[in-house]
């Protein structure tokens, strides 16, 4: 089992930044691939970003190529997604999401557990 709190979010100004964290619980955070997935008002929760393991290979959806990057520190049970250049198109709600298995795995459904969300609002 693992829990998942994520923090960070808040409303800026488009072009600014933010920074996501994630903090898991249990043990076992380092056997878990991570990923990070936003639903917008109205739309279906979808894929943002993933690093495996142990953090050496990591993939984007199109849309935040280039302005988003994501990270974990094993030794804090915590993945990061720092958020660059944001639109107002990335409003959303944050969730992270651990899973198990290792591949390019986008869908919802690859995922185990999930946090709660945070919500992150771009103001144009």
């Amino acid at each position: 089992q693992v829990q998942l709190v994520e923090s960070g979010g808040g409303l800026v100004q488009a072009g600014g930044s933010l920074r996501l964290s994630c903090a898991a619980s249990g043990r076992t955070f380092s056997s878990y691939a991570m990923g990070w997935f936003r639903q917008a008002p109205g739309k279906e929760r979808a894929f943002v970003a993933r690093i495996s393991r142990a953090g050496s290979s990591t993939l984007y959806a199109d849309s935040v190529k280039g302005r988003f990057t994501i990270s974990r520190d094993n030794t804090k049970n915590t993945v990061f997604l720092q958020m660059a250049s944001l639109k107002p198109e990335d409003t959303a709600v944050y969730y992270c999401a651990a899973d198990n298995a290792v591949g390019a795995r986008t869908r919802v459904r690859d995922y185990d557990y999930w946090g709660q969300g945070t919500q992150v609002t771009v103001s144009s």
